[in-house]
């Protein structure tokens, strides 16, 4: 927006510049072409007066002047006088014209003529050719045409001047334009301020920190704004504290007669003989256990929605191994191989919140465990990938050799309490992978499924935001 705000004010600026500017420029050209002709065509006439009075006086000051003006100007003074010849005579001391259609008309039609050459704006040369008329009587406009005059000017100079004018205006315009790209730019600033702390806000805001707030500040607009979105922070902050209170409070009440039940059942199965009564006992107790990892899944998923923390550069591998360290111990009692395939070094950084990737590899694992056949293999993989260009992201994939699922059964796998049969069996309370979600999309990451390679199963992938190494690590 920034950009935006200074290449308009530039274009605005550079728009009022050209108004002003270039009218000036194109007068001042003009009067320099003018008043350049009127001059050349002066000193034209003047001589053509002198050529006309057709005494031998008149002609030395013709040839005298027409000297005088060539070392003064550069210029060249040519003159013919009409004689025998069809085309005039060579004037004695001053060198003849070419014949062309200027002489000629100014020979027989009493005709003036300009040219510059060029039209934008000027040739090299100027020329202006004046027919000389013989001196007439007193109240006579004027005598037959005994000859011509003609001036080629040179316009070096006034193509100097010409630059003069138009590259001072254009090396001015380059000057205000670079300071009005710099007033600009701290305009912009300044009016994009209140955008910028209200963005700085959403950010920190998105990012966990609950305590956001964004300064009342700039126009009215943005002020109403901020006050509206500091009113919904604070509304928000009120209900997830309140949220947490009901989630310690619920955990409380629901654990302990669960675990008050459990030992009773137990209680009652180590006193009773009876087959029937034990196989009873043993049901209820299965079903208590059930509904205990039921709640707890429930509790941990109020959790995540509930705790709003902030994510930090974590090291992928360590918590990698870490996880499978404490799962192998289950993946040797049925024969399954955890294999890790991820980068050497701890340069492989991801932000999350801390917790929150135990919790997503426990759950996954668990699920990938349960549904692997004896002797199968889990394989865990992670990686930096370029998902598009300039933005990176570090991908985890975790693969079984289960029985996998359908397209159908992958769109609802997300959904609280659905069980599918290849995912978590009969003994899961369907929360796993709903919790996994949760947690990943806090963090700013994202999960799918998809079918695992040969020979089968499902795959787990988890896209996590990359970080830059903490300094000094």
């Amino acid at each position: 927006m920034i950009r935006r705000l200074i290449v308009s004010y530039v274009l605005l600026v550079a728009v009022a510049l050209a108004a002003f500017t270039v009218p000036v420029a194109l007068t001042l050209t003009s009067q320099l072409r003018g008043d350049t002709d009127a001059s050349v065509r002066r000193e034209a006439t003047t001589m053509a007066l002198l050529l006309g009075a057709g005494d031998d006086a008149s002609r030395d000051a013709l040839v005298q002047m027409a000297g005088a003006y060539s070392v003064e100007t550069g210029s060249t003074v040519q003159a013919v006088a009409l004689g025998t010849a069809a085309d005039g005579a060579a004037v004695s001391g001053m060198p003849r014209p070419e014949p062309d259609a200027a002489v000629d008309r100014a020979l027989r039609e009493n005709t003036s003529t300009t040219d510059w050459g060029s039209a934008t704006p000027w040739g090299t040369e100027l020329v202006i050719t004046v027919p000389a008329r013989a001196q007439a009587g007193a109240g006579d406009s004027g005598g037959d045409v005994v000859g011509a005059v003609r001036i080629i000017f040179p316009t070096e100079e006034l193509t100097d001047r010409f630059w003069t004018i138009w590259g001072f205006r254009a090396i001015l315009a380059v000057g205000v334009l670079v300071i009005a790209a710099g007033l600009g730019y701290l305009a912009a600033r300044w009016l994009t301020r209140p955008l910028r702390q209200l963005n700085a806000m959403a950010s920190r805001f998105s990012d966990g920190d609950l305590t956001a707030r964004s300064p009342v500040t700039g126009p009215h607009e943005t002020q109403t704004l901020a006050r509206t979105l500091n009113q919904g922070a604070e509304r928000l902050d009120t209900l997830i504290a309140a949220q947490r209170v009901f989630v310690a409070d619920a955990s409380h009440q629901l654990r302990t007669p669960l675990t008050a039940l459990r030992l009773s059942l137990d209680n009652i199965a180590d006193g009773v003989d009876d087959p029937y009564v034990t196989e009873d006992v043993e049901q209820a107790t299965a079903e208590v256990v059930r509904m205990s990892r039921l709640v707890n899944g429930l509790l941990v998923l109020a959790r995540a929605e509930a705790q709003a923390t902030v994510a930090e550069p974590l090291p992928l591998r360590d918590i990698l191994e870490e996880r499978l360290t404490v799962w192998q111990p289950a993946a040797d009692e049925r024969g399954v191989t955890i294999t890790l395939a991820a980068p050497s070094d701890d340069r492989l950084l991801v932000l999350a919140s801390p917790g929150h990737l135990d919790q997503v590899l426990d759950n996954v694992l668990s699920n990938a465990l349960e549904v692997s056949p004896d002797g199968g293999a889990i394989t865990v993989r992670a990686d930096t990938v370029r998902s598009e260009p300039h933005h990176d992201e570090v991908v985890l994939e975790i693969l079984d050799q289960g029985p996998g699922m359908s397209d159908a059964d992958k769109a609802r796998a997300f959904d609280r309490f659905w069980r599918g049969p290849g995912l978590t069996g009969r003994s899961g309370s369907g929360l796993g992978l709903a919790i996994v979600k949760q947690l990943v999309t806090d963090d700013g990451g994202a999960v799918t499924l998809r079918d695992a390679p040969s020979p089968g199963g499902l795959g787990v992938r988890i896209s996590l935001r990359p970080a830059s190494p903490r300094s000094g690590g």
